[in-house]
């Protein structure tokens, strides 16, 4: 009989069961208001644009140092020099590692000039990098009979490198077979397109390479979201690459200009024209997302007539300019706005405009564009360095289209000190379904927030605090230093990490679990928030105790994305991710508290840091129970209550109350598991008349047990 089996029958001696109560069921109408904005700052100190002596800025250099690897992947945001950083490596390979060729896998074509050809001599480096205008299949149609036989003549030829599309690889990959490609470079951009799926064609190969073990694969993306819901790779194949991290925090810290960025999200009612005035600031450098037709945000009258509508909102429209293609704007107060329409399909117009925002010699030209509108453009690699605005209508239920969205306002250019994200939200309609759907779309904008917060802030490395700790070389730990046996919080500015000591941490055994724990937390805390019950439940539920969702559902998370791992690293995996988020939000809420710090711009860029030391110094011992405790949904719960009335707070919590499940036998069964820990260590069983409300949730998960079991036994 097992401790969990034992545990029931020795408390369905004494377990006084209660009944559910009911469930309320409410409507919604008209209740949402804007969220306010959540502002990350950061101190410009100009590091992430300085280059070594060969020419690398400090991402390609930590990649570079990697270029020995025959599986290599780069997690590196938007505009930090990914693809110079593959340029150096491929070309290290080719010279010096006994590869035959190099091959740059884009996943659309108009991506492919990110790897035109650059004189890299001429900053320091050994070799330039050349592609010859035949093997740039993103903008040669193939000279071989098509794309895809013109890989085979690369592959046949004397040179060195090739770029093509996603799909071009993939059908040479069909037509061609794996053997053709052994000793070869393939390098896949924009890495988060390929899926684990056997349905993913690319990454079924990618797969069948590394089985092979034939080829060196540098894979590289800007999203840390990596193919949202579907894994990348399996966990087998994604143990065989070597990481290089390089995070939002490092590079927008390390900007010369861009000091703020702003996180906003923002609902309405009716038609979203009628209302995009009010977010919408044509005196910013703006790139509108329009959404689907098929979104419910849509207003069902096509998508140009939309576009006419939103340039009527910014002024009076005076034509075309026939160079460009730009759609030209007077606003009210006189300004000329040039507007880029992407959505306009027609092939004459589409490309003339296209062509316009491409031109090498406007790339510097602050005033060459104003507004851009786009539909399915202008994300991922899609640059313009003046973007200070990325406004999308309707929600984005892909969280690397977010961050990809994202990523096209945070580049770094003169004078442009701040920029912002918008996401303008629907309200519902009177009818339930609509009342449903706009609910759901409030929690998921919320989890989207809480996901970009982690991604933009420095990265956590946790230790356990016993008398064996030491400080780690190169952090600071404030103006006492290091404290054995205090609550010490490090941080090391140079790689923007914090060193922080838990008292009964787990840590991680295995190599695979070391990785997740230093890698992929983000990964962990995205399936967390996206998990629809523990948002709603962490908003909404006033009965809810945190332990059930940072323990409970948090500890199913990680069981059910790495079941490969013991049980131990299991839950060393799932302290370090709640340690991670808890963190996070604890220094929002400093922030929150003490907005003085911000408004103070000497001291705005270390607001985070200061929230994180006051947070972990102030608590009398910092201890992973005390970590567990924490609500890792209140400050944003503290943000939603700040846009919304009582009473619309009590309404849209009535609909989460009424959609609130009993307990399932899973989660009984993991609550047990918790009490057995309780009983071993406290020397008796949980109680149900405990005034501790976790000690009292372990309780009342042994009594469902102990009753599924008595009503087994009467059959």
């Amino acid at each position: 009989m097992s401790d969990i089996d034992e545990l029931g029958d020795e408390f369905f001696k004494s377990a006084i069961l209660g009944k559910p109560g009911e469930n309320v069921v409410a409507s919604v109408k008209g209740i949402f208001r804007a969220i306010p904005s959540v502002s990350v700052n950061y101190s410009s100190n100009g590091k992430s644009t300085k280059a070594n002596e060969l020419g690398m800025r400090v991402m390609q250099e930590r990649a570079y140092e990697k270029r020995g690897e025959q599986y290599l992947l780069i997690k590196s945001p938007p505009a930090s020099g990914k693809s110079r950083a593959l340029m150096f490596i491929a070309l290290d390979k080719l010279n010096n590692q006994d590869i035959k060729k190099a091959i740059i896998v884009v996943p659309e074509k108009s991506i492919g000039a990110s790897f035109n050809d650059e004189l890299l001599t001429e900053y320091g480096f050994y070799w330039d990098w050349v592609v010859a205008p035949k093997w740039n299949l993103c903008n040669s149609p193939g000279e071989d009979g098509g794309k895809v036989n013109s890989v085979k003549a690369f592959l046949e030829s004397y040179d060195k490198t090739l770029v093509c599309t996603h799909a071009t690889f993939r059908f040479a990959v069909d037509k061609f077979g794996l053997e053709l490609f052994d000793d070869c470079l393939i390098a896949v951009d924009e890495f988060h397109h390929v899926s684990a799926n056997p349905d993913n064609k690319l990454g079924l190969h990618l797969g069948e390479f590394i089985k092979r073990d034939k080829v060196h694969i540098v894979a590289m993306t800007g999203s840390y979201f990596r193919g949202d819901a579907e894994a990348v790779l399996s966990p087998h194949d994604e143990a065989k690459f070597e990481t290089v991290t390089y995070t939002y925090y490092e590079q927008l810290n390390g900007y010369d200009y861009l000091k703020t960025l702003d996180l906003g999200y923002y609902f309405y009612s009716g038609s979203y024209i009628d209302e995009i005035s009010e977010v919408l600031d044509t005196t910013l450098k703006t790139i509108i997302h329009i959404p689907s037709v098929n979104s419910r945000e849509s207003t069902q009258r096509g998508k140009t007539t939309e576009v006419s509508e939103i340039l009527g909102a910014m002024g009076e429209w005076k034509g075309k300019d026939p160079a460009t293609g730009f759609d030209i704007v007077v606003t009210a107060d006189n300004r000329t706005l040039k507007v880029a329409d992407l959505v306009d399909d027609g092939p004459d117009r589409h490309a003339k405009v296209l062509t316009a925002l491409k031109d090498p010699s406007q790339k510097n030209n602050r005033d060459h564009v104003d507004v851009i509108i786009a539909l399915g453009m202008a994300k991922e690699g899609f640059d313009w360095i003046w973007c200070e605005h990325a406004l999308t209508i309707g929600y984005r239920s892909s969280l690397t289209e977010i961050i990809q969205i994202i990523g096209r306002a945070t580049r770094d250019a003169k004078g442009k000190t701040r920029s912002r994200f918008t996401n303008l939200i629907a309200e519902p309609d009177a009818s339930q379904d609509k009342v449903t759907d706009a609910v759901n779309d409030t929690l998921k904008a919320i989890a989207a927030s809480l996901l970009m917060e982690q991604v933009l802030t420095p990265k956590f490395n946790f230790t356990p605090k016993n008398p064996q700790a030491a400080p780690m070389e190169g952090f600071d730990y404030g103006e006492n230093g290091y404290q054995p046996g205090g609550n010490n919080v490090g941080f090391n500015e140079n790689t923007g990490q914090f060193h922080i000591e838990i008292k009964s941490l787990v840590e991680p055994k295995s190599k695979d679990a070391k990785r997740i724990c230093q890698e992929d937390l983000n990964e962990v805390i995205t399936a967390f928030v996206q998990d629809k019950t523990s948002v709603e439940r962490g908003l909404f539920d006033d009965e809810m105790v945190p332990e059930e969702l940072t323990q409970i559902r948090m500890g199913k998370i990680v069981r059910d994305r790495y079941p490969e791992l013991d049980d131990g690293d299991q839950e060393a995996v799932r302290q370090h991710a709640i340690a991670a988020m808890n963190m996070t939000q604890q220094a929002k809420q400093f922030i929150n508290e003490h907005p003085d710090v911000i408004e103070n711009e000497r001291v705005g860029s270390t607001a985070f840091i200061q929230g994180v030391r006051k947070y972990v110094t102030d608590v009398r011992d910092l201890d992973i129970d005390l970590i567990d405790h924490i609500n890792p949904f209140s400050e944003a719960y503290a943000i939603l209550s700040k846009a919304m009335t009582e009473e619309s707070l009590k309404q849209v919590q009535a609909i989460i109350t009424g959609k609130k499940l009993s307990m399932s036998p899973a989660e009984a069964r993991d609550l047990a598991k918790r009490a057995v820990i309780f009983r071993n260590e406290h020397g008796r069983l949980p109680s149900l008349m405990a005034a501790d409300p976790w000690e009292k949730k372990m309780a009342e998960g042994i009594a469902y047990l102990a009753r599924m079991k008595a009503e087994a036994g009467r059959g």
